[in-house]
């Protein structure tokens, strides 16, 4: 028998996959970025979901998600965030935040994070930190002092003529946006600690908000390089 969506909220639905209540284990997120309407990095998502539930061992989705997830797109721009846990899966909607941040090094250490999994709890004490030293978010070191990732974001930075981003191996987040990037443009991936940012030009990217520009870096103004305007004028498809 195929599930149904039940709706619980104005843009909240719950797919039940079974009617007895089963206990709440490891869940994954995709956070997926709707634009007029369409899902341009929608295939890419649920790539990556079905990979982690292969190599997590989770119960799989006993329908379509991409169909689930288009019910809910509209004809405007917005954020749908997709949980999935014990073969259930919740989705909501919420507005995209826009403009240049700053970010500050967290004193909150990093933890491989190689699957999107509901276990964010280093990234949520991180960004609280960073809003209460007046940042908007947070850069996460490594137990070895390399810089890692943000709280939802990947980390690039320009030195002189070369683009960098943390090394995969690292443990970060193989991000959407991420692969999108380093499609567009030779990228070194680095292992390097927060010292060696200081005077780059840097930007974060996710596939939600796209390439954003960092405006401060542990309180100093960043400086700006035209690449990053470049690369972010070709990072939607058409």
């Amino acid at each position: 028998m195929r599930p149904l969506p039940r709706k619980v909220g104005h843009n909240v639905v719950f797919l039940s996959m079974t009617s007895v209540e089963a206990p709440r284990r490891l869940g994954l997120i995709e956070t997926i970025r709707a634009r007029g309407g369409r899902l341009p990095w929608l295939r890419r998502h649920l790539e990556r979901l079905h990979s982690s539930i292969a190599a997590l061992g989770l119960a799989p989705p006993s329908s379509d998600l991409g169909d689930l997830i288009r019910t809910f797109v509209g004809h405007g721009d917005r954020v749908v965030r997709l949980e999935l846990r014990d073969g259930h899966a919740e989705i909501t909607t919420r507005e995209i935040n826009q403009g240049p941040i700053s970010i500050i090094v967290s004193d909150v250490q990093h933890r491989a994070y190689p699957h999107k999994t509901t276990c964010r709890e280093q990234f949520g004490r991180a960004l609280s930190g960073a809003r209460r030293r007046g940042a908007d978010d947070a850069l996460l070191v490594t137990a070895a002092g390399f810089v890692a990732e943000g709280t939802a974001w990947t980390l690039f930075w320009w030195d002189n003529g070369t683009l960098c981003t943390p090394d995969a191996d690292l443990g970060i987040l193989p991000g959407v946006g991420r692969q999108r990037v380093m499609e567009l443009t030779p990228v070194r991936e680095e292992q390097v600690p927060a010292a060696a940012l200081t005077g780059r030009s840097l930007f974060l990217v996710n596939s939600v908000r796209g390439i954003v520009e960092i405006a401060a870096f542990e309180g100093l103004p960043v400086p700006a390089d035209p690449r990053t305007a470049e690369l972010s004028a070709v990072f939607w498809p058409d």
